[in-house]
Parts: structure tokens; C-alpha cells; sequence
């Protein structure tokens, strides 16, 4: 599997930001080949949506067949890279862009809703040392979009540094991993509330 996908065509984000082609895709990435019947089984669809999605995702060059076919009667899927990155500047230039970047974005917050549902729902089976170092996290900080870029590919770095460290590590499993950062301007200050009493 190759690193990553650069997209710059806002058609081609838009055909992956799919709700279920993102989550097949996501499932091909994590869990490796599989045909639209198993997809199917995994996510509560129909063999033939699955597969309609699959052909979809493949036309788009997102995944592949699978070469090491284990049965010739049935097609087996495989994920071509592991991340997808897209220039936010380049895409946010036209109106389809900013949809497709839109899209994406809202099927990621689905995708970390889901996944805390699934840790919610398996938490009695989880170790004290997985429930303690489970989590989500927020701040409010001052930055400079250089600073944030910056942090952005540190926190890419560790990441990185760890995850090849733990590659063999006999306690790892997969770990669904999500960041985000966005600017923001606080409220605006409301009109000053007049004084109290009776006006002359």
C-alpha cells in the first residue's frame, strides 16, 4: 500500500466523501482485502450497493483489486494508500471545492462519533490501561497558521515514530487516531444593556 493520495480534483473528494464509500475505504485500510459480500456483512448493506460503491471508489483510484485472489469466483478489494491529503487553499478556490472539503470533513466528525460509540459499547472489554489511555481532548491556543502547520507535521512525526516502535509490540492494537484545529473568533461583545431606572 502506497503512503498517501494527493487529490486535486474537487470531484474526485467529493466521489470519496460518500458516507459509505468512506467507510469501506476506511474498512480496506484497516482491516485489509476484502470482497463486497464481506464489506457487506461488516456494514449492514446489500452485497450489490457495496459492490456498485466499491467500482465507484476504484474508478476514482482509491483502491484495487486485490492480486492475491483466493477465490477467482469472487473480487477482492484492497486499498491503495493509507492517507489521503488534499491543498484546504487550492480546493477552497471554487465553490465545488469548498463543498467537497465540506463533505469530507462532516464524514470524519462521523467517523470519530462512530468510533467512540464502538469504544463506548466495548468499554467492559477493554484493559484499565486502554480504558485510562482512551480519550479525546480540547484547547484553545494563539498560533499563527505557520505554527499550526508546524504542529500539524510534528504530531505526523511522533506519530509516525511511534507507531514503527509498536509495529511488533505483543500489547498494540489498532489505535483510530483523529486531530483537528480550526481558527475561530469569539463572540462578538452584545450591546451595551442600558441602565436600569426611568428615563427623563
Amino acid at each position: 500500500m502506497r503512503n498517501s493520495f494527493r487529490v486535486t480534483d474537487p470531484r474526485t473528494l467529493k466521489a470519496v466523501a460518500h458516507p459509505l464509500r468512506l467507510r469501506l475505504l476506511s474498512l480496506l485500510r484497516s482491516d485489509g482485502p476484502a470482497t463486497a459480500s464481506e464489506l457487506a456483512r461488516t456494514v449492514a448493506e446489500s452485497s450489490g450497493l457495496t459492490s456498485y460503491h466499491l467500482r465507484e471508489l476504484a474508478k476514482y483510484g482509491f483502491i484495487e483489486e486485490d492480486p492475491d485472489q483466493r477465490d477467482a469466483r469472487e473480487r477482492r478489494w484492497r486499498a491503495v494508500h493509507r492517507y489521503l491529503s488534499w491543498d484546504n487553499a487550492e480546493m477552497a478556490a471554487t465553490e465545488e471545492g469548498r463543498e467537497a472539503v465540506a463533505a469530507i470533513r462532516q464524514r470524519q466528525i462521523e467517523l470519530l462519533v462512530r468510533s467512540n460509540g464502538e469504544f463506548e459499547a466495548q468499554a467492559a472489554s477493554w484493559s484499565p490501561e486502554w480504558i485510562e489511555a482512551a480519550g479525546i481532548s480540547d484547547d484553545v491556543v494563539r498560533l499563527t497558521p505557520a505554527s499550526l502547520t508546524e504542529l500539524y507535521q510534528r504530531w505526523e512525526d511522533v506519530l509516525r515514530e511511534l507507531a514503527a516502535r509498536d509495529a511488533d509490540a505483543p500489547a498494540a492494537e489498532q489505535v483510530v487516531i483523529h486531530y483537528s484545529a480550526f481558527p475561530r473568533r469569539p463572540a462578538p461583545e452584545g450591546p451595551a444593556e442600558e441602565a436600569e431606572g426611568e428615563s427623563e
